[in-house]
């Protein structure tokens, strides 16, 4: 399971467990216009308090998981899960095939956020590997399917092992 993935699951799961419990607590006193009901312990207000608390603080986690994931990573790690598909292959048609392409798509994608939005060396740097790209996203037309990228399986596995090379001469920018 990716990084993203259970990110995303982790903070669903906190705000589940927030409401869930903030619910329960607000369950818990039952007020009649006669004041608490007989069927139920009245609560103290700190209780509720609290209960409000902790959801506050598991809507605040949630929020920064989410800025989180949002935030474009270092070209570094990107360009980590861009050489993990390097020893990888595929038979056009098989599901394998799908999945393969479809992450090759999804690394370059990531690299190229994480380029742009390198305050260190600036998108200037990376002019050449961000073409290719560029080049790459006007074959594919916006069309992701798997499909068009087995269509386009030379260009996809083409930019990727162009952007390796150029990334193997610039060592600085992935160590």
């Amino acid at each position: 399971m990716s990084f993203r993935i259970r990110m995303r699951a982790t903070a669903t799961t906190v705000a589940a467990v927030a409401v869930l419990g903030a619910l329960l607590a607000g369950c818990s006193g039952t007020d009649t216009s006669q004041g608490a009901g007989d069927d139920a312990p009245a609560v103290a207000p700190s209780v509720n308090a609290a209960a409000a608390s902790e959801s506050a603080e598991a809507e605040a986690n949630a929020a920064a998981v989410e800025a989180a994931r949002n935030r474009p990573e270092a070209v570094r790690d990107a360009f980590a899960g861009l050489q993990a598909t390097l020893n990888d292959s595929c038979t056009p048609g098989s599901a394998n095939c799908a999945y393969f392409l479809g992450r090759v798509n999804d690394e370059l994608a990531r690299l190229e956020k994480s380029m742009k939005s390198d305050t260190q060396r600036g998108e200037e740097h990376f002019k050449e590997p961000l073409a290719w790209i560029s080049a790459l996203h006007r074959t594919l037309d916006g069309d992701t399917s798997t499909d068009n990228l087995e269509k386009h399986r030379s260009e996809l596995l083409g930019t990727r092992d162009r952007i390796n090379t150029w990334m193997q001469g610039h060592p600085e920018d992935y160590r």
